[in-house]
């Protein structure tokens, strides 16, 4: 059977995506010494490339040793040796398919626990209720600090082109640090870069300007934008049409929409303001509302797990469908699709009451499927959320004693002030 799903896409920059499938970016947390890439990943990502999609798109990758989502995350500045990197990129491209780096900056979402720095646009924490200590307190960004960042996200794009990454996806979504400064409730700066939302994606529209300049023009730079943050008086459906339109003229190949943060996980279902309830591709009815004065092709992800779903969101405008969990759990389902078939079991959602909670242990059942894939065995379904998320906590632990040894000891020098360590207390996972 014919469908849009398998037709090609031409991007600006001159790369044709062979369909419109795309593995979407989820945090694999599987740094291995030196917070780099081990053999662990290209097994993973080979698995992926011989299931069919037409784009595989990495798990954040940081741009500041400093500053990680999590003590597994993978590091790629201008220190780190690229030939790990090459293995991933090679097997991500192993059938034919593309593959892009997500590079990303935490900002104030750095687990308590965690050494080097917490930065944010304001001084202004996480708040998760009784679990706001699962986060370090932030320190607002000196200008100096602001410029040392887009200076990274450079570095990090023009590296990941070196080790033969097809392109990057620069992470402004999920309440990181890019998304951070986009949101008026987490930005009250007074300066030129708050305020105003032309202000206030100033952060985001140099990084992307200073990551097309580091690249070749054929490399494809993509941005992962929250179609809202899901809060009341944040970042909305509006402001996401206003910086698209931002975007288009610096040499943007692609806009995915997703949304949430970890005070409002809709990314995962779990929105705090209730304002959808899908089980389906969570964030359409906004994609619908965006996809007609884009300039730009978009990207939708969230929720998606069959082809009836994606064909919708196809028809609705959007020109590549993101899938994340579902292929954790059924690697093969794009070329399942184009067999007519569907995958055999779905991760169930978890519907505990306390939505951080629920969140956190829904992230650990993905990344429970992604290391049996990375171990080359089958994904396991069955397993109980509880279970993950203790498991998951285990080798949090035992990553955060690695990456304090190797951050203490490496050659890498100060952060540029300002922030500090983050504290005791409890890990807590990244988003992707």
């Amino acid at each position: 059977m014919t469908s849009e799903l398998f037709t090609a896409l031409p991007l600006r920059s001159g790369q044709v995506l062979r369909n419109r499938i795309a593995k979407a970016a989820m945090e694999e947390n599987m740094a291995g010494d030196g917070q780099l890439p081990d053999r662990r990943l290209p097994t993973l990502y080979r698995r992926w490339a011989a299931g069919g999609a037409g784009l595989l798109i990495t798990g954040n990758v940081m741009v500041h040793a400093e500053a990680l989502t999590g003590p597994g995350g993978v590091v790629l500045d201008e220190h780190a040796p690229l030939e790990p990197f090459a293995a991933w990129a090679e097997a991500g491209k192993s059938a034919g398919g593309a593959i892009w780096m997500q590079i990303n900056h935490p900002g104030r979402q750095v687990p308590s626990g965690m050494p080097g720095v917490v930065w944010g646009p304001s001084d202004i924490a996480v708040d998760l209720g009784r679990h706001s200590g699962r986060f370090g307190r932030p320190t607002a960004m000196t200008p100096r600090q602001i410029e040392d960042t887009v200076a990274r996200f450079a570095v990090t794009a023009r590296r990941a082109e070196e080790a033969g990454f097809d392109g990057v996806e620069v992470h402004a979504a999920h309440g990181y640090l890019l998304s951070q400064f986009l949101s008026p409730l987490v930005n009250t700066r007074t300066d030129r870069w708050g305020g105003s939302l032309e202000n206030r994606a100033r952060l985001l529209l140099d990084v992307v300007r200073a990551v097309r300049a580091a690249v070749s023009p054929a490399f494809a730079v993509a941005v992962k934008l929250n179609s809202a943050d899901f809060q009341r008086g944040g970042f909305d459906a509006d402001d996401a049409r206003r910086v698209i339109a931002m975007l288009e003229p610096l040499g943007v190949d692609l806009v995915e929409l997703s949304g949430g943060s970890y005070e409002s996980p809709a990314m995962a279902g779990r929105p705090a303001d209730d304002r959808t309830t899908a089980r389906e591709a969570y964030f359409l009815h906004l994609a619908e509302e965006l996809v007609g004065t884009s300039p730009l092709p978009l990207m939708l992800t969230g929720g998606i797990t069959r082809r009836a779903t994606a064909e919708r969101v196809l028809d609705s405008g959007v020109a590549v469908v993101g899938m994340g969990t579902a292929l954790a759990f059924t690697p093969d389902l794009p070329d399942r699709w184009r067999d007519d078939r569907e995958a055999d079991r779905r991760m169930a959602p978890v519907t505990w009451s306390d939505k951080t909670l629920a969140s956190a242990a829904g992230m650990a059942q993905v990344r429970h499927q992604m290391r049996r894939l990375a171990r080359g065995a089958a994904p396991r379904p069955g397993t109980h959320p509880a279970l993950a998320l203790l498991s998951e906590q285990r080798k949090q632990r035992a990553a955060l004693r690695g990456y304090r040894a190797w951050l203490s000891g490496d050659r890498r020098g100060g952060g540029g002030g300002g922030g500090g360590g983050a504290g005791a207390g409890h890990l807590e996972p990244g988003l992707p």
